[in-house]
């Protein structure tokens, strides 16, 4: 397949695709490559996706192992919506669910229940940040994390300084395990208000791995000002 039949000024550089079971037909999920996604995937035969929230290339299956080999790719008539068609080892949800399509939007009922834990594979921070986002439309009466979401920002960001707060005295106290619960209630209320902005902590993770191998004052140097 030629990729230069796609026009990526017209789609902003990202070309929607739609990810289905090569075996069943079944979708699995919709996500979305740039051109060097695209040509990764040819080449490997290995999906490979560019993240809006992580906002980097990613091989599909590069934690969990879920991988996705490429049976057929297939371009829609328009040239610009890509029809995949994968063996899919394990699942295709982070969620730990067959396929990414699991509620019935009109009912709420669970088409697929969770098939594996991901906590271990994605790890914690990453399970509780699609968690959190998760509980966005919740109703807020019944979920927290909905009602920060859904109240005022100011609110939500007022207890990142309270926890921040705690935790601080708990240090100078040296009450060690109240400065890991209010450690734990910090990195919460963060990942809340970086859900709040579709900010994936893997942006933060990117982040501090640039830093490595900078001293703490040039990294601040280097800042625009």
């Amino acid at each position: 397949m030629s990729i230069e039949k796609i026009d990526w000024e017209k789609i902003n550089g990202l070309l929607p695709v739609v990810t289905q079971d090569a075996t069943s037909n079944e979708v699995l999920m919709m996500a979305y490559m740039d051109k060097e996604a695209l040509e990764l995937t040819l080449s490997t035969k290995q999906a490979h996706y560019f993240s809006r929230t992580k906002q980097r290339l990613w091989k599909k299956g590069e934690s969990s192992g879920h991988l996705q080999t490429v049976k057929d790719v297939l371009i829609d008539c328009d040239n610009d919506t890509l029809l995949l068609k994968v063996d899919q080892e394990g699942v295709a949800c982070h969620t730990g669910r067959k396929s990414c399509f699991f509620t019935n939007l009109e009912s709420n009922e669970e088409i697929h229940k969770q098939e594996v834990d991901t906590t271990a594979a994605y790890g914690v921070i990453d399970t509780l940040y699609h968690t959190i986002c998760e509980r966005k439309n919740d109703d807020p009466n019944k979920s927290y994390t909905a009602k920060l979401l859904q109240g005022e920002e100011n609110s939500m960001l007022k207890k990142i300084v309270e926890e921040a707060g705690e935790f601080t005295f708990a240090i100078k106290d040296s009450d060690n395990e109240e400065a890991v619960y209010e450690a734990a209630d910090i990195v919460y209320h963060m990942l809340v208000a970086l859900a709040s902005k579709n900010i994936s902590p893997d942006r933060v993770k990117q982040e501090l791995a640039r830093r490595f191998g900078l001293s703490g004052i040039d990294e601040k140097n280097s800042r625009t000002k």
